[in-house]
């Protein structure tokens, strides 16, 4: 588990939508009743409270934060269609989001086609919201301090995105200048206080649970996104655009009131300019370093996922190319060196042997018989015996010992520190336990035996082919001497 990552955020990244065709068909009936009843009871709330707004008066309330003037704009669907969208998908939260918007407009009597147009806002800030944690795969679980710190900045980029909805206000009711930054202000500034005051807790409380519903019910999701970079330099882009638009809506409305202010020569008119344009220039300045963290924390973000993603693929090739190495030098059949690594293997021995004047020996030994073994009992049978074989020398060997597979049913052990008395007693053990250990193969039991071949390695041979030709012939002696027995080196012979 990410040590990043708390017990809350069981699924760290974000999956793909919830499909309202996958619950509709594979989900049980009461996830059909909670999500779909919960969704209808969220948008008639979403209206309700909508039209609230309007008619209660919540929209640019002057605030002051810190002696600074600013306009509030109290919107509660803002945190409940944040919810849906981080939960659910961007859809769950964009209907809602608009149909409440569009009543809204609708009601105070907004022409229809700015009623739609005007209703998008809120969508589009939602969608910068669902973005932002596609491109990161950021914690939703708000349950430690680097979730919030992307949720906080994330939140402010999808407001000012969303208060383009202030600017069609404006635009459709021809506002006054001093009119119009108070609900330009009042909606960024109210969406984004609401989403990361109310939305945020909203979301730290019921993630837990939800989040287990989610890993235990997958196929009702989308698949995840990809494209995960595209989406992180879109962002990037996105953050960019808010704060370049930020900036100049809130000093050009701040502009355009003091102008007004200016011409009309109303000295306490220019003074409450004045002093709004000041503090428009302050909340600028918190603005502006909120968003230079989030990109911090982003790029941050980015790069530790970047590196995760680099450590584990070069990992993962590590692993790849160990393996792809270790069937390089393995018989695939009995799981022993195959002929390539025996010979390497071999000549590391044999220059041990010229270093330091050790004795090694070779055994050569080959199965008796072994066609009429596949041709009686079959080929998957002479296979079972090649494998019997090839564990009895497994286990007969030491550790410094190096056996091998050479050929279809021709196998080599080369014997470190071992003389020649050493090697043969060694090889009688092996030949007997060979002898003693007949393969069961659908139920039948096959008795085989191994004619072996011992040589030692000598000083002055020029290269591992000469001792494996001396062990070849010492092993065809004992073919031709009728089999199931040990024959040495005729080099070597005196020396036992």
């Amino acid at each position: 588990m990410d040590p990043l990552q708390r017990p809350g955020d069981l699924v760290p990244e974000t999956p793909g939508d919830l499909s309202i065709r996958a619950l509709w068909r594979h989900g049980r009936p009461a996830e059909r009743a909670w999500v779909l009843g919960g969704w209808l009871a969220t948008i008639l709330a979403c209206i309700g409270l909508g039209l609230a707004t309007v008619r209660e008066g919540w929209s640019g309330i002057p605030v002051d934060l810190g002696g600074a003037n600013a306009f509030l704009t109290f919107y509660p669907p803002i945190p409940l269609c944040l919810w849906w969208t981080l939960t659910m998908g961007w859809r769950w939260g964009a209907v809602p989001a608009w149909l409440a918007t569009f009543v809204l407009a609708l009601d105070a009597h907004l022409a229809p086609l700015w009623a739609a147009v005007f209703a998008c806002a809120n969508p589009l800030g939602l969608g910068v919201l669902a973005l932002g944690y596609r491109a990161v795969g950021a914690p939703r679980g708000l349950r430690s301090l680097r979730a919030w710190l992307f949720f906080v900045p994330l939140c402010f980029v999808a407001a000012v995105f969303s208060s383009a909805g202030a600017l069609i206000w404006n635009f459709s009711h021809d506002l006054a200048a001093e009119r119009q930054l108070p609900i330009w202000q009042g909606w960024w500034l109210g969406a984004f206080l609401q989403s990361a005051l109310l939305g945020g807790p909203l979301m730290a409380l019921t993630w837990p649970r939800l989040s287990r519903w989610i890993l235990a019910r997958p196929a009702l999701f989308t698949p995840p996104p990809s494209g995960r970079r595209a989406m992180g330099l879109g962002l990037l882009f996105v953050i960019v655009l808010a704060v370049l638009g930020y900036g100049l809506v809130s000093l050009g409305l701040g502009s355009l009131q003091l102008r007004a202010a200016l011409a009309s020569q109303d000295w306490s008119r220019l003074e409450e300019a004045s002093r709004l344009m000041l503090s428009t220039a302050w909340v600028f300045f918190w603005v502006f370093t909120l968003i230079v963290l989030f990109v911090a924390q982003f790029g941050y973000q980015a790069l530790s996922r970047w590196l995760r993603s680099t450590e584990a693929l070069v990992a993962q090739l590590a692993r790849v190319n160990a393996e792809l190495e270790q069937r390089s030098r393995t018989d695939g059949l009995t799981g022993l060196a195959n002929r390539m690594a025996t010979e390497e293997g071999l000549r590391a021995l044999l220059r041990t042997v010229r270093r330091y004047r050790t004795p090694s020996a070779l055994l050569m030994l080959d199965i008796d018989h072994f066609k009429q073994v596949n041709d009686r009992h079959g080929h998957a049978a002479g296979d079972a015996v090649i494998r019997a074989l090839a564990e009895v020398l497994k286990s007969s060997s030491r550790d410094v010992d190096l056996p091998g597979r050479v050929g279809g049913e021709e196998f080599v052990v080369g014997l470190a520190h071992t003389d020649l008395p050493g090697a043969r007693r060694f090889t009688e053990r092996l030949r007997e336990r060979v002898a003693a250990s007949p393969v069961t193969v659908d139920g039948n039991a096959i008795a085989y035996t191994v004619s072996i071949g011992v040589t030692l390695l000598r000083q002055d041979d020029a290269a591992i082919e000469d001792p494996l030709r001396r062990a070849d012939a010492a092993m065809y002696r004992a073919k031709q001497g009728g089999r199931n027995r040990v024959e040495l080196d005729a080099g070597d012979a005196g020396k036992a």
